[in-house]
């Protein structure tokens, strides 16, 4: 794992949580320590967004985001000293502070889940008093292909993660703590063991099996228990935090540091040196692409994320995010073109889901726009693996299928509220 040198200039994606947009509240030419707040949360749903760097702000701009639409986002120019902001004041002595004060600390040092959802972290940590919460589980499974920022960091700092995951059951106030890790990472696991009796943490080796990364299905292969249709971790008693974000729990925390930064794999057979890094929030993929030497010849596919759930890209100007796992770079051979074609109702889709909905049926739905039937049929307990994709004979775009019709169930709800 490597950390990125100091750039120049940073473009910061102002919204980088699922829920309300932060605002913004710097403006052109003022001037900034790193960590310091550049936007604050629109809502409980929502978290603040911090300058990766010290120096001055610079132009408010739109860029391409990571899903192909543009996003506003700040310009930072870099005065090359990196002097921290030091507004959080460090609780080295976490153990002695209150439940609120610590999960207010997560909020406010912007920590999201790292592992691609972006969920604001504090909100997860707030269950509603009805819900009991009685078992804490870190995500290492990490089950995407080519994707390994999370092994490596259980390998270099499994202290921080297992910290971290201390901090968190303080908060939700459970003693049961546990580690899923797929099998495949012996090192990850062996790492994680040595230390995790020091916090009261069982760590789980699981068959190795996509998606055992999945909320559900980790929280299945731990304690056997099934999360009912439509329902949420809380509701069988269970929190599940990606490792990445337990390790940034213990920063905010012990630290007083917000989060601006995360590891990243940059990968692919076109990589001159493919690795792990630890990017800055802003940082362009072209820069990190440099960084990782520049690339021997043109991919055939730059996936922002991992291969299965992970985003294409067409511009390098998009810039990392606080959920922005991996760059994958594929090969010309690694990849096909194809002309989706109508459902033949072979059933593949249906064999592979694991949230045993109805794929092929409901991307039926979505095409003929009947979004309250795809609603009726499960369309939200999607989780966007793409296993149904990858399988489907007719090359159907399911998974874009069903996001677009999450987004237009949650848009009609939105509407219903108001």
């Amino acid at each position: 794992m490597k950390d990125a040198p100091l750039l120049e200039k940073y473009t910061v994606i102002l919204h980088q949580n699922i829920g309300a947009r932060p605002e913004l509240i710097v403006k052109k030419d003022d001037i900034l320590r790193k960590g310091q707040l550049l936007a604050t949360p629109g809502g409980f749903v929502s978290v603040p967004v911090h300058s990766p760097t010290s120096g001055r702000v610079g132009a408010l701009c739109e860029i391409p985001g990571p899903s192909g639409v543009k996003v506003q986002a700040l310009e930072i120019l870099s005065d090359g000293s990196d002097l921290p902001d030091n507004s959080l004041e460090p609780f080295p002595d976490w153990e002695n502070q209150a439940p609120d004060i610590l999960k207010k600390r997560i909020a406010d040092a912007g920590i999201v889940g790292m592992g691609g959802a972006a969920f604001p972290t504090h909100v997860k940590l707030s269950p509603p008093p009805d819900k009991k919460i009685d078992t804490l589980i870190l995500n290492g499974a990490e089950c995407e292909p080519y994707l390994n920022a999370d092994c490596r960091l259980m390998i270099e700092r499994p202290e921080a993660v297992l910290e971290g995951a201390a901090i968190v059951a303080r908060i939700l106030g459970v003693k049961n703590i546990f580690a899923g890790i797929e099998a495949n990472k012996p090192e990850a696991i062996a790492a994680m063991k040595e230390k995790a009796s020091k916090y009261n943490v069982n760590i789980v080796p699981l068959r190795v099996r996509y998606p055992q990364g999945g909320e559900k299905q980790l929280i299945y292969a731990v304690t056997g228990r099934k999360t009912p249709a439509g329902g949420l971790p809380m509701d069988v008693g269970c929190v599940v935090q990606n490792v990445a974000t337990a390790a940034a729990v213990m920063e905010a925390v012990k630290e007083g540091k917000p989060l601006i930064e995360r590891i990243t794999t940059v990968t692919g057979n076109a990589v001159v040196n493919p690795g792990n890094w630890r990017f800055r929030i802003g940082t362009p993929l072209s820069k990190a692409l440099e960084l990782s030497g520049g690339v021997k010849y043109s991919p055939g596919k730059i996936i922002l994320g991992g291969p299965m759930m992970g985003f294409a890209q067409k511009s390098l100007d998009v810039t990392l995010m606080k959920n922005s796992s991996g760059i994958v770079l594929l090969d010309r051979d690694e990849i096909s073109l194809f002309t989706s074609q109508a459902c033949i109702r072979c059933g593949r889709c249906i064999d592979v889901c694991p949230m045993n909905i109805l794929p092929g049926p409901l991307s039926v739905m979505v095409e003929s726009e009947d979004f309250g039937l795809a609603e009726q049929y499960h369309a939200m307990d999607c989780i966007e693996c793409g296993s149904c994709s990858y399988v489907c004979p007719s090359f159907r775009p399911l998974v874009q299928h069903f996001r677009r019709a999450k987004a237009e169930i949650n848009a009609r709800r939105r509407k219903a509220k108001s």
